[in-house]
C-alpha cells in the first residue's frame, strides 16, 4: 500500500473515532469557554480591587492632609483684649499697684476665660475668670506688688519677667463658671494671649496709662 493510501486510511480511522466520541469536542469547547470566562472574571475582579484600593488611598490621603493642615493653623481667638499685648503698671516700688484690661467676646458662642500668672504670690486678678455671652465685655483689674529694686536702680519703662496668660474655652449658655471647666476640656482650650508686665512712670503718664488709670478710677 502507498503512502497516500496509508494516510487516507488513518484519516478515515480518525473520523470514525470522532463520530464515536463526540463528547471530546464538547468537553474541549466547554473547557476553553470556562477558562476564558474565569480569566475575564479574574481580570474584572482585579480591576475593581485596584480601583477600590485607589479610591480608599485617595480618600485617606485627603483626610490626612486636611488633619495636618488644621493642626498647623492657629486656633481662632475668641476674645478681643485692650491693651492687646502688655499690662501697664505705675512704677511705685514697695507698693501694690493696679492695672486694667478690657475683654470682649468676639465670637457667637458663650466663652469662659481664665487668668494665669507666673507670679501667683505677688499678682492676682479680679475676677480671676468668668463667662462672657456673645458680644459681652468686662474690665478686669490686675494687682501686682512692686518689689524694691536692687541698688536703688529704676526699672520703669522696662519689661518685667512676670507674665500673664489668658485662656478661653467655648461653653454652653447658662452654665456656671468653675475653674475645673478648663481641666475637663483641655483639648478645647485656646491661649488667647500672653501678656508681659511693663512699668511706666506714674508722674508722666502716657496714653496707655491714662486709659488704665481712667478705667480704674471709674
Amino acid at each position: 500500500m502507498g503512502v497516500s493510501g496509508r494516510n487516507k486510511t488513518n484519516g478515515d480511522h480518525n473520523m470514525k473515532l470522532f463520530r464515536l466520541c463526540p463528547f471530546w469536542q464538547t468537553a474541549t469547547n466547554s473547557s476553553s469557554s470556562s477558562s476564558t470566562q474565569n480569566l475575564n472574571h479574574s481580570h474584572k475582579g482585579s480591576s475593581n480591587s485596584v480601583r477600590h484600593v485607589a479610591v480608599n488611598s485617595s480618600g485617606l490621603k485627603s483626610t490626612t492632609v486636611s488633619s495636618v493642615a488644621r493642626s498647623l493653623l492657629p486656633a481662632p481667638r475668641r476674645l478681643r483684649l485692650d491693651p492687646a499685648n502688655n499690662l501697664y503698671f505705675p512704677y511705685e516700688p514697695g507698693k501694690q499697684v493696679r492695672s486694667a484690661i478690657r475683654l470682649k467676646n468676639r465670637s457667637k458662642s458663650h466663652v469662659a476665660f481664665k487668668f494665669q500668672t507666673t507670679a501667683p504670690k505677688s499678682c492676682y486678678m479680679r475676677p480671676p475668670g468668668g463667662i462672657l455671652a456673645p458680644g459681652e465685655s468686662l474690665i478686669a483689674t490686675v494687682f501686682k506688688f512692686v518689689e524694691q529694686p536692687e541698688n536703688n536702680a529704676k526699672q520703669m519703662d522696662q519689661k518685667s519677667n512676670v507674665k500673664f496668660k489668658i485662656v478661653s474655652l467655648k461653653v454652653k449658655g447658662g452654665i456656671e463658671y468653675v475653674p475645673e471647666l478648663f481641666d475637663e476640656q483641655k483639648d478645647q482650650v485656646t491661649v488667647e494671649r500672653i501678656l508681659r508686665v511693663v512699668f511706666l512712670d506714674a508722674e508722666h503718664p502716657c496714653p496707655v496709662c491714662k486709659f488704665c488709670f481712667s478705667v480704674l478710677s471709674c
